[in-house]
């Protein structure tokens, strides 16, 4: 298995890193939640996903993950056959996701959820390196490392959600709903971090998000789904500017 220096070396610069096809997920009642999706994400891009409530977008990134397992289809990360790899694997090769409602451990504190997050690479360098990596990113978790993390705000749980992902030091970085339930300022400050993740370490994202025009000014490229389907895709200020969006998910 190929450790964090070997993540992505067989991915051309204008290749994509991850490369969903004609994916088709059903969740066992006879009607497709994904019906043949195709997406890309290139090395140091941010995309974002967006679409109404049961579009589909979930199930697509638990799907990557290797949480479901699809009807049809392939997934691509790096080249590799995703698709035929254990979740687990999956981490190791440099893929995690934050999951939407965070999912911490609400007893243990934050330097424990942190450390499980290292769960693939127990190498005590690897994890040190890791600790101060989030703790820049997110000075509250360094404050209060021997805190609960049950006693944060939702805003702290969910900047302990991601940096419990990115113990991994993941290449790929998924991202369910990091807004949802968050105070406007909250929500500013994890899209900053994002931002500064994007901008210092080039790390590729795909982010799903309930607040379409924050997701769509941070990325570089999006796509829309509806009903398990790509309705549309493009630039992130081209998807801003389109009737479609505009009219579904903008109000306007």
């Amino acid at each position: 298995m190929p450790d964090a220096g070997e993540r992505g070396r067989s991915v051309a610069p204008d290749g994509p890193l991850l490369e969903v096809r004609d994916l088709q997920v059903s969740y066992g009642s006879g009607v497709l939640a994904l019906q043949g999706v195709s997406l890309e994400v290139k090395p140091g891009e941010v995309v974002a996903l967006v679409g109404a409530n049961g579009a589909g977008k979930t199930t697509l990134l638990k799907t990557i993950a290797g949480l479901i397992e699809p009807l049809a289809g392939e997934i691509r990360f790096g080249g590799r056959r995703l698709d035929q790899v254990d979740g687990s694997d999956r981490v190791r090769l440099g893929v995690a996701l934050v999951p939407e409602g965070r999912r911490l451990f609400s007893r243990l504190k934050v330097s424990e959820n942190l450390t499980l997050g290292t769960v693939t690479n127990r190498d005590a360098r690897h994890r040190a390196e890791m600790f101060e990596r989030v703790y820049s990113l997110f000075p509250v978790l360094r404050e209060r490392a021997g805190q609960r993390a049950g006693t944060f705000s939702g805003g702290q749980q969910q900047m302990l959600a991601i940096a419990r992902a990115l113990m991994s030091r993941p290449t790929f970085l998924m991202l369910d709903e990091p807004s949802l339930g968050l105070a406007p300022l909250m929500v500013d400050q994890i899209m900053e971090a994002l931002q500064q993740l994007h901008e210092r370490e080039a790390l590729a994202m795909l982010l799903v998000e309930q607040n379409v025009p924050a997701a769509l000014k941070l990325a570089d490229r999006g796509y829309v789904l509806q009903t398990g389907r790509i309705a549309l895709e493009g630039t992130g200020k081209e998807l801003l500017n389109s009737d479609l969006v505009r009219r579904a998910y903008l109000g306007m």
